[in-house]
């Protein structure tokens, strides 16, 4: 009878143990896939800067099962832009596609806020109205590699007295964009100081462009793996009422 008695209190603890290491295995991938994720988040706004919390948040998590409990849980950390982490993470080489010699990348005039054609706003100037326009030309890079592709640089007609005092000046880019308007103080000067040199970059064309390696995604996820055993260890005495 007393071994009986043993042998049914050894079966409740057991499945109580077993309950405890679901529960804590559960906990251990949650909170490790959790700070994997946060940590590749963090290398992306670190090391990319500027405006990048799209790629950042792009990192997503999934745990598994989604319901439930298990002792065998998994932990899923992936990108909703695959490309542009795999480029950061291996410092890729980028080269121009279906036959063209070079690259064209935007400069800091050809932003996203300057306006294209005839009142088209939000868009950036392409090469094709760079050709159409008949009047962007090229300027060598010193190093021979490469060249800036620009277009003239005019003032615009018929800006007059805003609400501001002193004259506006819209700078536009051969006609094809506004890249700037002297609307509040020191904009004027630089607005000025862009008439005299009278042109403005607008592309550079490279052959090819080497990214610099700034991710490491498989560091992260390997230091993960290092931390999980004893975040395990820790969840699994607290769940089991050994420690508080």
């Amino acid at each position: 009878m007393r071994l009986r008695a043993a042998v049914g209190d050894l079966r409740q603890v057991l499945a109580a143990e077993v309950r405890a290491g679901e529960r804590a295995a559960m906990s251990a991938i949650r909170a490790e896939t959790d700070q994997v994720k946060g940590e590749l988040r963090k290398q992306v706004t670190a090391s990319l800067g500027g405006n990048t919390r799209g790629i950042a948040n792009a990192w997503r998590s999934q745990i598994f099962p989604r319901t439930g409990q298990s002792l065998r849980p998994g932990g899923l950390v992936w990108t909703k832009v695959p490309a542009i982490i795999d480029a950061f993470e291996r410092g890729a080489v980028i080269r121009a596609k279906g036959g063209r010699k070079f690259l064209a990348i935007p400069t800091g005039f050809n932003a996203a806020r300057g306006r294209r054609g005839r009142g088209e706003k939000g868009m950036r100037v392409t090469p094709a109205q760079m050709v159409a326009s008949g009047q962007a030309f090229l300027r060598p890079f010193k190093s021979g590699r490469g060249f800036v592709w620009c277009l003239p640089l005019y003032e615009a007609q018929g800006i007059g007295r805003g609400r501001r005092r002193g004259r506006r000046t819209q700078l536009i880019a051969g006609g094809v964009a506004e890249i700037g308007t002297g609307n509040r103080k020191g904009r004027e000067a630089w607005a000025r100081s862009m008439l005299e040199r009278g042109m403005v970059p607008m592309f550079l064309l490279l052959p090819q462009v080497t990214l610099t390696k700034r991710l490491d995604v498989e560091g992260a996820a390997e230091r993960g793996l290092r931390r999980l055993p004893g975040r395990l260890v820790a969840a699994w005495e607290r769940e089991s009422g050994r420690i508080a």
